[in-house]
């Protein structure tokens, strides 16, 4: 009986040691977000196709569905786990910040609730600790950031499951398409006739990156269709599964050198090993002080390629800036000093120096910089008034009225020719049947004066449209210098 009951206390204590041990193991798990990646399969381009073909792209379509069927889970390189980290934390942090807005809103209307004294105390504690909580909830949030699951469930949209494939989206909604259909990324693509054989190009579009990520083709007979969707498959399956990602890590000199990949921060100095998909990628290299560097480079399917870099210092050279007065001198936008100033630029390189006088005179220059390191060259700047306030818009006005003028006059002179023209018709009419009317012939007598004087009034505006254009651009540009080379030493 002792036995027995030492044996029952055993079993007890150990199934209570492994529950809780159990428990533990459950507590300490954090759960991943985005455990599935859907695809969505669209309806394949056919519309070059002869109408005894088409039959074919439902064909391709199902049978790409049931290989692509087979992959069981994806492996998410560092580009993709980082978009789907920050979209999960942002959504996380923007939940905890409303619900933590909500209550401070309920607390500052607590007081005009116009409860009993006791209650109102009551009530305001209990808010108070439930802001707490949420504060404490929302500061956990954002110093801690959501777990993704790295190798989520690979599987088609449900629609693709039944056999029901959407048409492909048009482009700049391919994103809105993906929000649609719930799905990650979708697979497109086109079949065309090529002398008798079938050409099938496809293309894979994916939320993370908010572009197409790979691109194949195939050519094919019909009866060599099922050898053609294995090897196209085979080629997708590795983007799709991702288990044959590249990497990449870089190292560079100095250490404070900034490292982009594709634009995006990856680094200062030194980088860990970054996955990214097969193919192009973008390095670039800056530091302060030092000549930046940017290369491309191909990644292939399952290489980890290491880069060295090594930024060359920026070499300088001096210019001296003189001006016939003395003023403040700005490089672009920048105050640099008061002439006479030594600058220490790059080598090689355009700038734009600006000198202004205390009595608005003013002065520029577009200059290329010496090619010598530490060699000086001198930078004379000749300074002119600028025009006063407003005289630019003042001469364009008198130009636009001048040219108004002028084609008032040309159509005065045209109304005036045509009307002489005529009246010397009718006169010469009159003529020829004998009667002519004294006071219509005194007034064709006028006529020649008043068609000479609108061809005056026409040659004068037109000078003085030509003076005041002259006059408008020569105080548009007033105040600007021309381009000119620094003098050597």
């Amino acid at each position: 009986m002792k036995k027995s009951f030492m044996f029952f206390l055993f079993i007890s204590l150990s199934i209570q040691a492994f529950a809780m041990g159990g428990a533990d193991k459950t507590d300490n798990e954090k759960k991943t977000q985005n455990d599935d990646w859907i695809l969505c399969i669209t309806n394949f381009d056919i519309s070059s196709l002869p109408a005894d073909k088409v039959g074919i792209a439902g064909i391709i379509t199902r049978k790409m569905a049931e290989r692509l069927s087979a992959i069981n889970y994806r492996t998410r390189i560092s580009p993709e786990y980082a978009y789907y980290e920050e979209y999960a934390w942002a959504r996380e942090r923007t939940a905890a910040a409303r619900a933590l807005s909500v209550k401070m809103d309920e607390r500052s209307q607590q007081i005009y609730r116009g409860e009993p004294e006791w209650r109102y105390r009551q009530n305001l504690a209990r808010i108070d600790a439930d802001i707490e909580r949420l504060r404490e909830a929302f500061e956990e949030i954002e110093n801690n950031p959501p777990l993704i699951n790295r190798e989520p469930v690979f599987s088609l949209t449900r629609g693709n499951l039944e056999l029901v494939f959407p048409a492909a989206p048009a482009s700049g909604s391919e994103f809105r398409f993906c929000s649609d259909q719930r799905a990650d990324a979708f697979l497109s693509g086109s079949i065309i006739d090529f002398h008798g054989r079938y050409f099938l190009s496809m293309k894979l579009y994916a939320v993370y990156t908010r572009s197409f990520i790979w691109e194949d083709s195939i050519i094919f007979s019909h009866d060599d269709l099922e050898n053609a969707l294995d090897e196209i498959t085979r080629r997708l399956l590795v983007t799709l599964s991702g288990n044959q990602s590249a990497a990449v890590a870089i190292r560079a000199e100095p250490e404070e050198t900034l490292l982009l990949i594709n634009r995006s921060f990856a680094g200062r100095g030194e980088t860990d090993v970054l996955e990214y998909p097969p193919g192009q990628i973008t390095i670039t290299a800056s530091a302060p002080n030092y000549e930046s560097i940017t290369l491309e480079t191909e990644l292939f399917p399952g290489e980890l390629l290491g880069i060295n870099l090594r930024l060359n210092p920026v070499r300088y050279g001096y210019v001296e800036i003189t001006g016939d007065k003395e003023g403040s001198v700005y490089q672009g936008a920048l105050f640099v000093g008061e002439t006479p100033l030594t600058l220490r630029l790059p080598l090689n390189q355009t700038e734009y120096i600006e000198l202004e006088t205390p009595d608005s005179y003013k002065g520029t220059m577009v200059f290329q910089t010496p090619g010598i390191i530490d060699f000086l060259e001198f930078l004379p700047i000749d300074t002119e008034p600028l025009p006063q306030k407003g005289v630019v818009n003042r001469m364009r006005n008198n130009f636009y009225w001048a040219w108004g003028g002028v084609w008032v006059s040309i159509i005065a002179t045209w109304i005036t020719y045509y009307t002489y023209m005529g009246m010397d018709f009718a006169i010469r009419y009159d003529y020829s049947q004998g009667n002519v009317n004294q006071n219509f012939y005194n007034q064709y007598n006028l006529m020649p004066y008043l068609f000479g004087g609108t061809i005056v009034a026409l040659s004068a505006v037109s000078i003085y449209g030509v003076y005041q254009l002259v006059k408008y651009l020569y105080t548009a540009n007033k105040g600007f210098t021309s381009v000119r080379s620094a003098r050597r030493n």
